[in-house]
């Protein structure tokens, strides 16, 4: 600590910043020898994402040193730092790229805490003609090569309706609101909280307070099929139109990844941005305009794809038995 008070020391020890170090080059030495190319977009963008969970920072500029707004050649007033690098990756999938990864650094605005840093560390990558099945078969393999015997034993592979019906005993895609609001509350949740949760809100909270945290003690789990209202950017299941094919993965109660079998279809999204607007409108949230740049990107031809978001930060915190991020951070963001 300085003379002044200010303690100025990184929070990860250099062991653990060396070891950083040694993660990076294991996922690059990983994907070289599969043929994948790295690729480098743009953290600063012209849109934010629509998605009512996610807050993308803002960057506000003079106004004579604005850049050009996107294709209107007007001035902007702001621009955003991406919460991730998928719509930008996108666009060179459809540009012929082939099969890419990306490490990079994005930001979620209003997420702090054991589990989350507003700047992190993110790995995406894309597949094409690939399954969400053969997507979580590499993912699996890259995470043993990154953790080693602390991945644990065998890997399991869970619907979102099963880890649900084992924790607790309810089924989060037939089951009525008042169903899953009688679960929460016996479950300990604050009823006020429980009773202003739409029915989306109630099966996020029941995943981050009760299931999730209970998941891959002993071994990986990948959770798959979510909700189709929780589809996202992810296709939905042509066998079965209740859910998506999206998949998430944790070990030791954490998740770690985010993945699907990628939509491809431009009308759709237009739709889902649409209906992202509206559930922002209706929560008083600012409400961006849709990313015209991905949606034209869609419209000329996304390859059949599939697609995940691993973050690095928490897979190095589970590498080197870290309690929080704090452990394996240069320096958070209260301290950047």
């Amino acid at each position: 600590m300085s003379a002044t008070g200010t303690d100025w020391r990184p929070g990860a020890s250099l062991e653990r910043l060396r070891r950083r170090a040694g993660l990076f080059a294991a996922v690059r030495a990983f994907f070289a020898a599969r043929g994948v190319l790295e690729v480098d977009t743009p953290q600063l963008v012209n849109f934010a994402v629509t998605d009512p969970h996610l807050h993308s920072a803002v960057v506000r500029w003079p106004v004579a040193a604005a850049p050009a707004g996107a294709g209107s050649g007007d001035p902007r007033p702001c621009q955003h730092l991406h919460t991730s690098p998928e719509y930008a990756m996108k666009r060179l999938l459809a540009a012929g790229s082939g099969d890419i990864y990306q490490l990079c650094h994005v930001f979620r605005g209003e997420e702090q805490g054991r589990l989350h840093n507003s700047e992190f560390m993110l790995l995406e990558w894309y597949r094409r003609g690939w399954s969400c099945e053969q997507l979580m078969q590499e993912v699996d393999e890259l995470l043993r090569r990154l953790l080693g015997e602390v991945a644990g034993g065998p890997t399991r592979y869970r619907s979102y309706a099963q880890v649900f019906q084992d924790a607790l005993g309810v089924d989060p895609l037939e089951d009525s609101i008042e169903a899953l609001g009688a679960c929460a509350r016996a479950g300990g949740l604050d009823a006020a909280l429980v009773g202003g949760c739409g029915r989306d809100e109630l099966l996020d909270l029941l995943m981050g307070t009760r299931v999730g945290p209970g998941l891959g003690r002993a071994a990986p789990v990948f959770v798959h099929r979510y909700p189709a209202s929780q589809a996202a950017l992810a296709r939905l299941d042509p066998s079965d139109a209740r859910v998506a094919l999206r998949f998430e993965l944790y070990v030791g109660g954490v998740e770690l990844a985010n993945g699907f079998e990628e939509l491809a279809d431009a009308a759709e999204q237009r739709e889902r941005f649409r209906a992202d607007q509206q559930l922002r409108r209706a929560r008083r949230q600012t409400v961006p305009a849709m990313d015209e740049y991905l949606l034209a990107a869609l419209a000329a031809g996304l390859p059949a794809c599939s697609g995940v978001a691993l973050g690095m930060d928490r897979v190095l915190m589970l590498a080197c038995g870290a309690a929080s991020l704090r452990e394996v951070l240069p320096f958070t963001s209260e301290r950047a």
